[in-house]
Formats: C-alpha cells, structure tokens, sequence
C-alpha cells in the first residue's frame, strides 16, 4: 500500500458526515448503476446544483437523521491507518495533495488555501446546491470543498475501472485540481463558457484539472506521506481516467459517440493529460487551451 506507516494523518481537513441522511428520498439509487448518464454527465467537476428537483425533493423538504455515524478523527493519524481503512486512505490523499499544492503555491510567490472534503452518505447540501451520490464526485467553488460518497468508487470499478487506492487518488487529485484553478482564477473566466465538444473551454478545464492531478502524483512521495508510486499504481489512476472517458461512457450507455456533447474529453484526451502532469511535474505544462500537449 502506498502509504508510510509511520506519517501523520490530519483529520481536520476532512469532514465526516456519513450516516447523516438528508431528505426522505435523497438515495436515489445511491450512488449506483441505474443513474450512470447522470454520473458521467457531472462526474468530476460538475455543479450539483443543477440536479436541485430532480429526486422529487427540493431543499426546503430537507430531513436531517443519524444512522451509525462514524468519527475519521479517533480512527485515522497515522499512514498505518490509511493503509488499511477506506476513509482514512482519503484523509491520507487530501493530506498529500493539500500540503504540495501549499508548497507549490508558495514557491510561485502565493498563496494556498486549504479545501476540506466532506465524506457524506446518499445526499448532500453544499453551497452549490443539493445533490445526491449519483453525481459522483464534486468541487464546490462557492464553499471551496470537495465532496464524496465513497460508494463511487464501487461504482467506478462497475464502469470498467480495475480499481485501487491509486485509482482513489486520481479522482480526489483532479478535484483538487478544480480547486487550484479556483483560486487561479480560471473557473471565473471559463466555467460554463461555452456549449460542450471536444474543444470547448468545458472540456479544456476538466483536461487540465486531470493534468494537475498527474502533477501531484509526480511529487507525491515529496510530501512525506507517501512512497513513490510504482507504475502498477499509476496504471491503476490511467485506468480509472480512461473509465471516465466521454467517448467511452457514451459507447456504454446510447451506443455511440456524440463528442459535440462531451464535457469532459474523451478517455484517450483525459489518459494523455494526466500523463503529461505525472511526466513533468510542472504545472506549467497543463496549458489544454492548444489541444493535444
């Protein structure tokens, strides 16, 4: 596993709220299957607040209950523990990809500012609007948190991905990389620019968060939490990119591919960036306004 036993984990910068249901028929399919177009739809990066009615509950019907709610803060410090625990492999991953971000801000002469994630179960309320796991992973810019239900990467695998804790990191560093583009001040000027296809400014910032995502892992070992990936470990992150692919979900799910409609990029542009990152180490190369690198 990836992780030296002996690093210490931070637990504040990540939220639990599992086991804490909102709305009385918030799972709408939990996370599974039956809603995989509205996965890929807003998988990575998407604005949840657009699904706001569409599982029959706005938010002024929000129910809050507890069901066996779980603490990250008593059972993960250490790498050991991220080794062998689920959530507290998260905690592992946001704990590495937040301190080379902050190191890699300050070197440019700026300023980084930490970005919590919140682990939820079923359905969520972020600044950004309500939303169930069927979205799948998101960034928030307007609160400047991350949020996951860690039954995605169940999900994930049932795509086509083989799955693995590096597959994990992938998907949590390219939503970190939303949130370094936030604070860069990209998604201000693109965010929603444009109609999708494969050169739409859409398209472009999801490439680039992905390449920002191979940039972490090129330095990933640097930041004490981790040992240097292997390359089974980085095939796991290419695998779980090409699973997400536009093109492929679109052949999976209507049978052809329509790129005037893609958002994200097809498998063969999100495998290429996240390579390019994971090359180079340098933010700098993850310019996607000029197409292939």
């Amino acid at each position: 596993m990836p992780f030296k036993d002996e690093s210490r984990l931070d637990t504040s910068q990540v939220e639990d709220r599992r086991g804490r249901r909102v709305g009385t028929r918030a799972a709408i399919g939990g996370g599974g299957l039956g809603l995989v177009v509205l996965i890929v739809a807003l998988l990575l990066g998407a604005n949840p607040g657009d699904l706001v009615g569409l599982t029959g509950d706005s938010p002024s019907a929000l129910t809050e209950g507890t069901i066996d709610a779980s603490t990250i803060a008593e059972d993960c410090q250490t790498g050991a523990d991220a080794n062998t625990r689920d959530d507290c492999r998260i905690v592992g991953f946001v704990n590495s990809i937040q301190a080379f971000w902050s190191d890699e801000f300050a070197r440019r002469g700026s300023r980084y500012e930490l970005a919590k994630t919140q682990l939820f179960t079923d359905a969520t309320e972020a600044a950004c609007g309500y939303a169930t796991a069927a979205v799948g992973p998101f960034y928030c810019p307007a609160d400047q948190k991350v949020y996951l239900d860690l039954s995605f990467f169940e999900d994930l695998q049932a795509l086509g991905a083989s799955g693995g804790p590096f597959a994990e990191a992938y998907v949590l560093a390219h939503e970190y990389g939303h949130h370094v583009q936030n604070l860069a001040g990209v998604l201000d000027d693109n965010g929603g620019a444009d109609a999708g296809g494969p050169e739409s400014a859409a398209v472009q910032i999801e490439l680039q968060a992905d390449c920002l995502a191979g940039v972490w892992a090129h330095h990933a070992a640097e930041t004490g939490y981790l040992t240097p990936p292997t390359d089974a470990e980085i095939a796991q992150a290419l695998d779980a990119a090409e699973a997400v692919g536009d093109d492929r979900i679109q052949k999976q799910t209507q049978g052809y591919v329509s790129p005037e409609s893609w958002t994200h990029g097809s498998s063969a542009q999100r495998q290429q960036w996240l390579t390019t990152g994971w090359e180079t180490g340098d933010m700098g190369a993850c310019d996607t306004s000029g197409g292939t690198p």
